[in-house]
């Protein structure tokens, strides 16, 4: 298990508008992120739960930053979290299992937050 702050370093394997500086936010942004979800699945937080469902939310609003995904696009988002991808790998190197527990929690937002 390791604290994360590089979780978007991949980020750089993709073209985008934003600039350096504004890429660093994102992945500071999307670190503290993942480490609230690692810390809630640590501590036996159930994926329902109120503390977890907001940090969905602000997954979900970060998100916003780039695209509005509607239900199925962002259960589709969690789903590749489960694949054989950099996003899965990502997740278990922070913790053994956190792909699956932040799918697990996304599909659950999704389910009761959007259309």
């Amino acid at each position: 298990m390791r604290e994360i702050d590089d979780i978007g370093s991949h980020a750089e394997l993709f073209q985008n508008q934003y600039s350096k500086e504004q890429n660093q936010a994102f992945t500071a942004q999307f670190a503290e992120l993942t480490n609230g979800f690692k810390d809630a699945q640590i501590s036996g937080l159930a994926v329902s739960a109120e503390e977890v469902q907001a940090l969905v939310r602000k997954h979900f609003e970060f998100c916003l930053q780039f695209w509005t995904p509607n239900r199925a696009a962002y259960k589709s988002l969690a789903q590749s979290y489960l694949l054989p991808t950099e996003y899965r790998d990502s997740y278990e190197a922070v913790n053994p299992g956190l792909a699956k527990y932040h799918h697990d929690a996304m599909v659950i937002w999704a389910d009761q937050n959007l259309e």
